[in-house]
């Protein structure tokens, strides 16, 4: 995957200078709009073969957060400033920076927190081979997730037994199926808010 590679540094260098302006203004929105805490929030994540490393987002929540992982559309911890950013993917440029690091990659599994990704077992394991990425086929079919999470009685354990089985599912079919033309399709179609087809479901 050394064309992936050379995509990811060079092109996360080129968006961090480009979309410089927006990182300005929404720091400068973050800080009016929600005074009580960092603009940028940090957390350890489960990286390429386990390696933890810190991802960089955009804060949505309130500084005193805290609770399930699992968030949920509409949750009070989760600010009217925030709901918009994670809307429309926003919070997530600051990853372009893990991307430029090498922590990360455009296309691949969301990073997840400690506990998911790093209890893997059998060949579920195998997903740890990839660069978590700040799309992924996984996060295609599952653009809506917190307005799912927020339709059934138990979130976390929705997540749990449903969601999170079919996105390693979704994540091992990639890591056996790696094609860099439907890496750009995903970009593309992430930026557009558009479906395609993968692995003959559409996502």
């Amino acid at each position: 995957m050394i064309l992936k590679s050379l995509f990811d540094r060079i092109m996360s260098f080129i968006g961090l200078i480009l979309l410089s302006p927006i990182f300005i203004f929404v720091s400068l929105l973050l800080k009016r709009k929600m005074p009580d805490g960092p603009v940028i929030f940090k957390q350890e994540r489960v990286g390429q073969y386990g390696k933890l490393f810190t991802v960089y987002k955009f804060r949505t929540m309130t500084a005193s957060q805290n609770g399930s992982s699992v968030s949920v559309a509409g949750e009070s911890r989760i600010t009217p400033l925030g709901a918009k950013l994670r809307k429309y993917k926003i919070d997530e440029l600051p990853e372009l920076w893990n991307v430029l690091k090498g922590d990360m990659s455009f296309v691949g599994p969301r990073p997840d927190v400690p506990g998911y990704a790093d209890r893997l077992e059998g060949d579920d394991r195998e997903i740890l081979r990839l660069k978590p990425g700040i799309t992924g086929p996984a996060s295609l079919k599952y653009r809506n997730e917190e307005e799912l999470l927020a339709r059934v009685e138990n979130p976390q354990e929705y997540n749990d037994r449903v969601i999170y089985p079919d996105k390693v599912r979704i994540n091992r079919y990639y890591l056996h199926n790696y094609s860099f033309l439907k890496d750009v399709q995903m970009i593309v179609c992430t930026v557009l808010g558009r479906k395609m087809m993968y692995g003959g479901e559409l996502i």
